[in-house]
């Protein structure tokens, strides 16, 4: 297990679209997702932020993706396959420009369809702050950023500034239904 450096926006991985995974309980991936859980876990440690990482952020052009919010959850070839009805606007901010948020919109349901390390496919719905993760992680694996997404006018801000003038409460707003022109800039 290593913990790597993460790569930052500009890298040109960042942009890569990563390659599927045919063997989800190889020693390799096994390797990679201990990798990313121990890289999630020193960020946590150092920041106290963090619920995911996704494989291009340590240099593995892979579709693998790792969260640890309520348990140790790892995504072998996560796929969004529908979204609700609803969007919503949520600063965003990620490991690889940790200085900065920006606002995007986002579905605010998703069903996420995926692998687990023994193979096995599973689909789940989720919905808010989890599904606003799912969708900045899957497009990691799909070399698309936040900053591809920025939403509105002024959607980018320095951390450092947007905690002097938001709050937690700001975050996110509240789900409103999705007309044609909104659903253009979703997935």
């Amino acid at each position: 297990m290593t913990i790597h450096r993460i790569r930052l926006l500009g890298d040109p991985i960042l942009r890569t679209k990563c390659a599927t995974i045919s063997h989800p309980g190889s020693a390799a991936v096994r390797m990679i997702v201990d990798d990313l859980r121990e890289t999630l876990r020193d960020w946590q440690s150092r920041f106290g932020t963090g619920r995911a990482i996704a494989a291009p952020q340590i240099g593995a052009p892979v579709r693998i993706v790792y969260v640890e919010m309520d348990r140790p959850w790892p995504l072998i070839n996560p796929e969004i396959v529908d979204i609700g009805t609803e969007d919503f606007i949520v600063w965003d901010d990620c490991f690889s420009f940790p200085n900065m948020l920006v606002r995007v919109q986002r579905a605010y349901r998703v069903r996420l369809k995926y692998q687990d390390m023994r193979d096995a496919v599973h689909e789940i719905e989720l919905d808010g702050d989890r599904a606003e993760l799912i969708q900045h992680e899957v497009d990691h694996l799909d070399g698309v950023l936040a900053v591809d997404r920025a939403h509105g006018t002024d959607p980018i801000c320095l951390r450092e500034e947007w905690n002097r003038w938001y709050t937690s409460n700001d975050r996110c707003t509240t789900p409103e239904l999705r007309t044609e022109h909104l659903h253009s800039n979703i997935l």
